[in-house]
């Protein structure tokens, strides 16, 4: 078995890993403007979770949360009488989802409140409302500020999927740990899982550039 019959299952692999990177880094994202947003809110219960949430995902280890997600998640439903077992690629689409979004919060805090005080003082003198200043003046303002750090945080989701193979989930990493068992070739296996992930990264990096140009334009870059 040479390195070209390896790339079949290392491929099925490959595109688990795409989907979940995909499907978590849409929910980052959802998650870091909800709770970014809300952390800044005047009601205290929002912020209060917000900030309960963004501590919490940000203060744990990831393969702790997964592994509470798709191990300990069952147990305290079976506790209260109810099935609360989940699909593993549920549990590691959530588990990074809401680790990503937790990070991806603070970005968004910390770029709403670099919008200039000027920019916010003649929201109040055209008597726009909060939401209105917040979705007219600061998010357009703000966004293209965020997009360099959306892109590290979406390297980094794509690197931390390889954790969902501790889950028993097919992944790019699962596949790979199949292969060398089998094959007892460690060498060309992990050499080629290494070009695979670099590979994909390019790609994503790519993407995430054309998004910020994009977002640029939009604001009159």
């Amino acid at each position: 078995m040479d390195w070209i019959s390896y790339s079949a299952p290392l491929l099925k692999g490959a595109w688990v890993t795409v989907q979940l990177t995909i499907y978590s880094t849409i929910l980052g994202a959802i998650c870091s403007f909800a709770f970014g947003i809300g952390k800044l809110s005047s009601n205290r219960v929002t912020k209060g979770f917000s900030i309960a949430f963004i501590e919490v995902f940000r203060g744990t280890s990831l393969l702790v949360q997964l592994f509470w997600l798709y191990f300990a998640l069952p147990v305290f439903g079976q506790l209260a009488g109810y099935d609360w077992r989940i699909p593993a690629v549920l549990a590691g689409t959530l588990a990074l989802g809401f680790n990503i979004g937790a990070y991806g919060a603070e970005v968004v805090r910390g770029a709403i409140q670099a919008v200039p005080p000027t920019q916010l003082e003649a929201a109040r003198a055209l008597n726009f409302t909060p939401r209105q200043t917040l979705w007219r003046v600061s998010l357009p303002q703000a966004i293209p500020e965020m997009m360099p750090s959306f892109g590290n945080l979406a390297i980094q989701n794509l690197k931390d999927t390889a954790l969902v193979s501790l889950i028993g989930l097919g992944d790019l990493a699962f596949r790979a740990e199949q292969v060398r068992n089998f094959t007892q070739d460690s060498t060309t296996v992990f050499t080629l899982l290494l070009f695979m992930y670099f590979g994909m990264a390019l790609v994503l990096t790519g993407l995430m550039r054309l998004l910020e140009r994009s977002v640029g334009r939009w604001r009159g870059d």
